[in-house]
C-alpha cells in the first residue's frame, strides 16, 4: 500500500478534511489553487492572485496545508509511537514542548504523536471558530488574523521536521520521498512568500529550505 494512499487499515487515523473557508469566495480561491498546482510551477501557485483578498488567500491555503500534513502524518502513525518517538523532537537539537495558552499554559513535554494530536485539535479549532476563519462572504477577519495563522504555520513546520529528522528513512524505503518533497517545498515556497515563520524556526530544516527557496 502507498504510504500517502487512503487504504482502509490507516482511514482510522485521518481527520475529517476542512472544507474551503469563506463560502463561494474560498471554494473559488481552492479551484485557483488547484489549477495552478496542477501546472506544476509551486512558485506560482503560492502567489496572492491578482484582486484577491490577502486574509482570504491565507485562509483558503491554511486549511489545505492543514489537510496536506493530516494525510502525511496520519499515514506515519504507525511508524511515530510513543515507543519510538518518546519526545516532539527534530534532530538531538530542537525539542517541542507543547502548550495552547488555553486549556494547558505551561508547555510540557508530550511525545511525537500526542504532540500532533494536540496540535491538529487546537488547529481544528481555530479553523471551526467563525470568528477567526469567517464563513461569510464580506465578514471582516479578526485584527489579529495574521498572528493566528503564522502560529499555525510555525507549529505545522514542526511536524514537517520531525518527519525529516526521524522518518526519512522509512519514507525512502516506500519510495515516496517525492511526494513529501513536494508538500514540503509546496509549504516552504508559500511560507517564504508571505513571512509566515521566522527564520530561527526553520533552523532544523534550513538547508533544504534554503536549497528549495534559492532555485531558478
Amino acid at each position: 500500500m502507498s504510504l500517502f494512499g487512503l487504504g482502509s487499515k490507516n482511514q482510522k487515523t485521518f481527520r475529517p478534511k476542512k472544507n474551503a473557508p469563506s463560502g463561494n469566495k474560498g471554494v473559488q480561491l481552492k479551484k485557483h489553487i488547484d489549477a495552478t498546482l496542477g501546472s506544476g510551477n509551486l512558485r506560482d501557485a503560492v502567489r496572492l492572485p491578482p484582486g484577491e483578498d490577502l486574509n482570504e488567500w491565507l485562509a483558503v491555503n491554511t486549511v489545505d496545508f492543514f489537510n496536506q500534513v493530516n494525510i502525511l502524518y496520519g499515514t506515519l502513525m504507525e511508524f511515530c509511537t510513543p515507543a519510538t518517538c518518546p519526545t516532539m523532537s527534530a534532530g538531538p537539537k530542537f525539542e517541542y514542548r507543547w502548550a495552547d495558552g488555553v486549556q494547558i499554559k505551561k508547555p510540557i513535554e508530550v511525545s511525537a504523536p500526542k504532540y500532533v494530536e494536540y496540535l491538529m485539535d487546537w488547529i481544528e479549532t481555530q479553523l471551526d471558530d467563525e470568528s477567526i476563519f469567517p464563513q461569510k462572504i464580506g465578514t471582516p477577519f479578526p485584527q489579529n488574523f495574521r498572528e493566528v495563522v503564522k502560529t499555525i504555520f510555525k507549529r505545522l513546520f514542526r511536524v514537517y521536521a520531525h518527519i525529516y529528522h526521524s522518518h526519512f528513512q522509512k519514507i525512502v524505503s516506500l519510495k515516496e520521498e517525492a511526494h513529501l518533497n513536494t508538500c514540503f517545498k509546496h509549504f516552504t515556497l508559500f511560507t517564504w512568500e508571505f513571512k509566515l515563520i521566522d527564520k530561527a524556526e526553520l533552523a532544523p530544516l534550513i538547508d533544504l529550505i534554503e536549497s528549495i527557496v534559492s532555485v531558478g
